[in-house]
């Protein structure tokens, strides 16, 4: 009788247990990370043609809004999905509709970064945005508990969706100021939302869906750079500048998935973090994890092209492109990842040693490599550190 109760509760969307035991991600789930690959591909590739025109604001710019705009969809479809997800025939085909939005929102990255045409890339965001409304409605409709809260997340969605539209209206001067409005207005729907309860979403669940998009992204680095630099070995048949940056590059992407990985994220979740501001905190916080994870694919392959004489940029522009990304990541991922569970201030200077040499380390020959070793040698110190911990700690 509790096993049909249960499986009915799940069919009327009423709301997951947020203590269930073995929350794993769900296929469903799997092939929407899959396809979010394919925009975060095509941001990535868009980046690395402006470094390498030499439009550094224009890109980081255009980079940061259409990134936003695929980070905050996964990012609200993730914590949704981890509150609501009875995987039934309604719930797959709508979910279906936001990855074609996501396929759509994709097809226009270029458009975005060669044209400033957000046509595409709007009318995709859209698409996706308003199925998951969709879905809030429904849950309001299936949750009386908490329907102020799902009405809320419907409500400014929807409102939020009129807002992108109707900036396709004005002329292209205004377009900037509205765009912030409306990323301003995107990140208060939640804060509002959730004053009026907390929806139902699962600590570990959450923790395994953003370290599969830190694998989606740090990926995503490993192809792009490999792609370029192995361009680049076609091209000049290898020298030693090339050899250091196939190294570097190699070596910057074990490192920086070790660190993001030294510590469990449901342990904070599940305790400290259940308060809003600090549950806003990490969650926000990995726009720029995300962010500066994709950007270091442009930056490595934005060095190949310097190192090839694909582009006219400086060699410290080249080189500032390969560490800044990656000196954004370590910050980040200390501030909003680690640093909770630190327990002295002083286990942060390692870290801020390590930042200051991957800035310094732009106006060096080889940026990726030197960047690369520094960051090797922060996962050492933080592996004994934690194997000293870990000792202590062990009962004798």
């Amino acid at each position: 009788m509790r096993r049909t109760s249960d499986t009915s509760r799940r069919r009327t969307m009423a709301g997951r247990d947020p203590r269930e035991a073995h929350r794993t991600a769900t296929p469903l789930e799997l092939f929407v990370d899959l396809c979010f690959v394919v925009a975060v591909a095509q941001a990535s590739q868009g980046l690395h043609e402006a470094l390498a025109d030499a439009r550094y604001a224009h890109g980081a710019l255009r980079f940061a809004l259409v990134f936003f705009t695929i980070w905050w969809a996964w990012m609200n479809f993730t914590w949704f999905a981890s509150a609501y997800d009875p995987d039934d025939l309604p719930y797959r085909l709508t979910v279906l509709v936001q990855i074609t939005g996501s396929l759509v929102l994709a097809a226009g990255v270029a458009h975005a970064f060669d044209r400033g045409d957000l046509l595409v890339i709007t009318l995709g965001y859209a698409v996706l945005r308003t199925a998951l409304a969709a879905l809030w409605v429904r849950a309001g409709l299936a949750d009386p508990a908490r329907r102020r809260t799902t009405l809320r997340f419907a409500t400014g969605v929807t409102v939020c969706q009129a807002g992108w539209l109707s900036l396709l209206l004005l002329p292209a001067a205004a377009r900037l100021p509205g765009i912030v409005v409306m990323v301003l207005a995107e990140v208060l729907v939640p804060v509002w939302a959730q004053s009026a309860g907390m929806t139902p979403w699962h600590p570990r669940h959450i923790a395994e869906r953003y370290e599969l998009f830190t694998l989606i992204v740090l990926g995503e680095t490993v192809t792009a750079a490999t792609v370029a630099v192995r361009g680049a070995f076609e091209r000049s048949h290898g020298t030693g500048a090339l050899y250091a940056l196939a190294g570097g590059g190699l070596l910057m992407a074990f490192a920086m998935w070790w660190l993001y990985f030294a510590k469990p994220a449901h342990t904070l979740l599940a305790s400290t973090h259940r308060a809003h501001r600090r549950r806003f905190t990490w969650a926000y916080g990995h726009y720029l994890v995300f962010t500066s994870a994709a950007a270091e694919g442009a930056g490595l392959a934005t060095y190949a092209d310097h190192l090839t004489g694909r582009t006219a940029m400086s060699s410290a522009a080249a080189g500032l492109a390969v560490t800044v990304p990656a000196a954004v990541f370590l910050v980040t991922v200390w501030a909003v990842h680690l640093r909770p569970h630190q327990t002295r201030g002083s286990e942060g200077v390692p870290f801020a040693v390590a930042g200051a040499g991957i800035l310094s380390a732009a106006w060096s020959p080889a940026p990726a490599l030197v960047t690369g070793l520094l960051l090797a040698a922060l996962v050492a110190v933080v592996t004994l550190r934690q194997s000293r911990s870990d000792g202590q700690a062990a009962p004798e």
